[in-house]
């Protein structure tokens, strides 16, 4: 039987195949993406406006842009909205399904009851 793949993991073989990142920001009118650009050094990427308290969504497709968008060998820490509780149960699956070079590393809890995830790209 043939493995099956996924259109994220079909991006992700391309990108490696072409050896560039391609942006693919979520179009969501209002609503600023994540980041406009690559990044090629580690950074952090804020999820937690008032747009994403009321749209888990749009943490879950964000963080996918922020993922997509930092270079290999780099990590970026996605910092969610506290009102959907710890990222562990509604979005690590989400970004595991999407991506097959990424491990995760819970950080902690911020003071303002956000969470930070560093999502780790690997060299491959």
């Amino acid at each position: 039987m043939a493995p099956t793949t996924t259109g994220a993991n079909t991006f992700a073989l391309l990108l490696r195949l072409v050896g560039t990142r391609v942006s693919i920001m979520t179009d969501n009118p209002g609503v600023e993406p994540v980041t406009r650009r690559e990044h090629d050094a580690s950074w952090s990427a804020n999820l937690e406006g008032p747009e994403h308290a009321m749209d888990r969504d749009l943490i879950v497709e964000q963080s996918k842009d922020a993922i997509a968008q930092t270079a290999a060998g780099y990590h970026v820490n996605l910092v969610t909205h506290g009102d959907h509780g710890h990222p562990e149960t509604y979005l690590w699956d989400e970004l595991e399904a999407a991506f097959d070079d990424v491990r995760f590393e819970y950080v902690d809890q911020c003071g303002c009851g956000g969470h930070v995830t560093r999502v780790f790209v690997s060299e491959t």
